[in-house]
């Protein structure tokens, strides 16, 4: 019987325990980006270069490997292009091209959610700094600026007041692949956002989380995730608010097997919205955390779901306990000498995941991939938890100099 393959886009780390379950599956793994010194490249069994965004490039390779199947895990610009390749060749998909199309730019979604009733903010969409900036008059504020097509929080900024507006707007053109930004209200939200993954197959949700969404008001970037948690902070009625409207929209937009990476918010106005629903396993080792919680191990299923192999049954299951993901950044650039955890933190230290090495030169903490490593915790109460990861400063120091 031939070996089947699939084909990855990209090649981050958090591709490597995607490389490790197909490996188990006895699948053969083709890696593919343009940076051949990505450390998932060597992890796989084959290495391709070629750019994620070009999916007519992707798919000429594609061909040529033979590929039963391809995902774009944790890798946001090669989503397109992954589905794209799915739809051409006939191959497990996400669901049709033209809906992960709209998926994948922020300002075609926020259009499809507005036609369809879903709660959501208002939104406008940009292919120009001087039409952007024209338009201004149609905004209020606060707003936020960011590229329709970014991941990792790059080019994404808060504005306050007319005055910041133009720094904001060429800050997210800097980041954008596709030429557009968008420019939208900025929800105030009401507790802690979410953004985390959920998997459904068939269009059938099957498993849903929701998460407490953190961040670092000091970091370079403020709004870059600096550390998650489970359970969520909303109440059971406003989860299953959002698990009715993720259903919804899932179904409305034709969507089949994936992890889906989503976030959402309920805002101050008590209203839940959905930000972002992506058919991708989200960055931050998010997978990795829901099979630590819950033993719901989603990436062998997407694995095996994706080259067209019957997964093992994926079923909601309750948290074990209190978790809590820290994504540990320096504050400024520097030398990194070491991390410092107090012995007293009330946690369960289940994984230290350290990217670095004292005498490396580590980033201000201005996107995801200026990320130095993860901390996986595991608290026994809420109270525990929560004391812990709003005064992170108390017990964690990451120290540069």
């Amino acid at each position: 019987m031939k070996q089947k393959k699939l084909m990855l886009l990209g090649g981050i780390r958090y591709l490597l325990p995607v490389i490790k379950a197909a490996h188990e599956q006895g699948y053969y793994v083709i890696t593919a980006d343009y940076l051949p010194d990505n450390i998932a490249h060597q992890y796989s069994d084959e290495y391709v270069n070629v750019s994620i965004i070009d999916k007519e490039a992707v798919l000429k390779v594609a061909r040529e490997k033979d590929i039963d199947g391809i995902m774009s895990f944790g890798v946001d610009p090669g989503v397109i292009a992954a589905s794209y390749v799915q739809n051409q060749m006939g191959l497990p998909s996400f669901g049709p091209f033209e809906s992960v199309d709209i998926l994948q730019h922020k300002d075609k979604f926020r259009a499809f959610l507005a036609e369809n009733g879903f709660n959501v903010p208002w939104a406008f969409g940009f292919s120009s700094e001087t039409e952007a900036w024209e338009s201004r008059d149609k905004f209020t504020y606060p707003l936020i600026v960011k590229p329709t097509d970014s991941a990792g929080s790059k080019g994404c900024t808060r504005v306050d007041c007319e005055e910041e507006l133009m720094t904001a707007i060429q800050y997210a053109f800097k980041y954008t692949i596709s030429g557009h930004i968008i420019i939208e209200e900025f929800l105030e939200k009401k507790g802690c956002s979410s953004d985390t993954d959920s998997y459904a197959q068939d269009g059938q949700l099957k498993f849903v989380s929701f998460s407490a969404q953190r961040f670092d008001a000091n970091a370079v970037n403020p709004y870059t995730p600096s550390a998650y948690s489970w359970p969520s902070t909303f109440t059971k009625e406003e989860e299953e608010y959002l698990t009715r409207e993720i259903q919804r929209l899932i179904t409305l937009l034709g969507m089949k097997t994936s992890v889906f990476n989503i976030e959402v918010r309920v805002a101050t106005n008590d209203k839940p919205y959905i930000m972002e629903l992506t058919p991708r396993g989200g960055g931050n080792r998010l997978c990795e955390m829901l099979r630590y919680a819950t033993g719901v191990d989603m990436i062998t299923a997407i694995t095996r779901a994706m080259v067209g192999d019957e997964p093992d049954v994926i079923e909601q299951k309750p948290y074990n306990g209190n978790w809590a993901e820290i994504i540990l950044h320096a504050d400024n650039d520097g030398e990194f000498v070491e991390l410092q955890i107090d012995p007293s933190l009330p946690a369960e230290v289940v994984e230290e995941d350290l990217w670095v090495n004292p005498g490396d030169f580590v980033h201000g903490f201005e996107a995801a991939n200026d990320a130095i490593g993860t901390l996986v915790l595991r608290f026994e109460n809420a109270e525990d938890l929560e004391k812990a990861i709003t005064n992170q400063g108390e017990w964690l120091k990451v120290v540069t100099k």
